[in-house]
């Protein structure tokens, strides 16, 4: 096969996370500003800075409520896979490797994982590697922790930095752009799809 091993992103590319932002904020507009400026704080912070601070520090620079935070902290047991992820994931068990880089805390890491109903054989957070996505180390030690060349190792990226991020330690990206990201002068990925259906196919091809 192409690939030894299937790394992916864990919030945009196997959970959806957009519902609950915007369900906490009140609105998808605001939703999205509030998480769009929470990724810029995250992709800026670099070395790793507690979850609940950044995404505290989010909402106040774009005039999201307090008790939106809490709410958003409140209902992260509620993150549900995409449809299609388990069943995705249960065509590539046994086949290939898996594996996540997410950049979020332990804890919510493991508990956003649960919907997924999946064993992963690397499951690397920011808070373990000390460091957020796009840096190379969180990649890095997922792809040391795996023993695997980056070249075999395809990356499924929810957010388009993790184009550049993960490409940048030579792994080919898969791009699961459900919401319709524009990349702007981002690198063009391997392959870009709204869903992860035909994902099971290009790995495993």
């Amino acid at each position: 096969m192409r690939y030894d091993t299937v790394v992916f992103d864990l919030l945009t590319a196997l959970v959806d996370s957009w519902s609950l932002w915007d369900s906490a904020a009140g609105s998808q507009e605001q939703g999205r500003r509030w998480r769009g400026r929470y990724l810029q704080l995250t992709y800026g912070a670099e070395t790793y800075r507690p979850y609940e601070d950044l995404v505290m520090e989010a909402a106040q620079l774009e005039d999201v409520a307090a008790d939106s935070v809490e709410t958003l902290v409140r209902r992260r047991d509620s993150l549900s896979a995409w449809p299609e992820a388990p069943a995705v994931l249960r065509r590539l068990q046994g086949k290939v490797r898996t594996a996540v880089v997410t950049n979020c805390s332990e804890e919510l890491g493991m508990r956003a994982a649960i919907s997924l109903r999946h064993e992963f054989d690397v499951f690397v957070t920011s808070e373990r590697a000390g460091y957020y996505k796009p840096r190379p180390e969180p990649y890095r030690l997922a792809l040391s922790e795996l023993g695997t060349a980056p070249e075999r190792t395809l990356f499924v990226a929810g957010s388009r930095y993790d184009i550049p991020g993960a490409g940048g330690v030579g792994m080919p990206v898969w791009w699961h752009n459900r919401i319709g990201m524009d990349r702007g002068d981002l690198p063009a990925p391997l392959f870009e799809s709204t869903t992860l259906e035909s994902l099971p196919a290009a790995a495993l091809s």
